[in-house]
């Protein structure tokens, strides 16, 4: 199309997904509406901060693959931190990254969050069901305590842009229920049921 604008995205951070919405918004001519969803974006990963501020950090392994294992970087080491959690193994803005079951074993996850990429949430449910017959599993504490949860990978974590807001939501309920509301709808199962 003659006078097209292409936009290059590539988003490494949660505040690089935000400001995209801002590029978008201006390219569409639409700043004002860019800027009002910014303003909601905003305050709704600031009420999760605020509800998880005092909270002890949670050790959360959040899965985008599973054979091998790959913990969720880039964005997601960011949300498991505004959502009272620690995910060792990883650093925010760096890829997404392999690690082996020992690895994780050693880290001991207090919750398991299964989100595999490209996948909905009954895909997602068969994967998770699948690592029972993993050697060392029933003992990792996420285990023990039916913290183990399979999630839309595709229509939340792995997706830079708004809906990133509604999985730090629900990421927040599942690490720290104490504190967070089940936030309505949302596409994830506990294991445990």
């Amino acid at each position: 199309l003659r006078g097209a604008q292409v936009l290059g995205l590539n988003p490494c951070r949660l505040e690089d997904v935000l400001d995209d919405v801002a590029q978008i918004a201006a390219a569409a001519g639409a700043e004002s509406v860019g800027a009002a969803l910014l303003g909601r974006l905003r305050g709704r990963i600031q009420a999760v901060a605020q509800q998880t501020a005092g909270a002890p950090r949670v050790r959360v392994a959040c899965l985008e693959w599973l054979e091998p294992p790959m913990l969720a970087g880039n964005w997601g080491p960011e949300l498991v931190n505004l959502a009272g959690g620690v995910q060792p193994l990883t650093t925010a803005g760096e890829h997404s990254r392999y690690v082996d079951w020992a690895q994780i074993a050693a880290a001991d996850p207090e919750v398991i969050v299964v989100c595999p990429c490209g996948f909905g949430l009954e895909r997602a449910v068969a994967e998770a069901k699948a690592l029972t017959g993993i050697p060392g599993w029933g003992g990792l504490s996420a285990v023990r305590a039916g913290r183990v949860f399979a999630l839309d990978g595709n229509a939340y974590f792995n997706r830079p842009g708004p809906r990133l807001a509604d999985t730090l939501e629900l990421l927040a309920h599942l690490v720290h229920p104490e504190h967070c509301a089940a936030p309505v709808g949302g596409c994830w199962q506990a294991m445990g049921d």
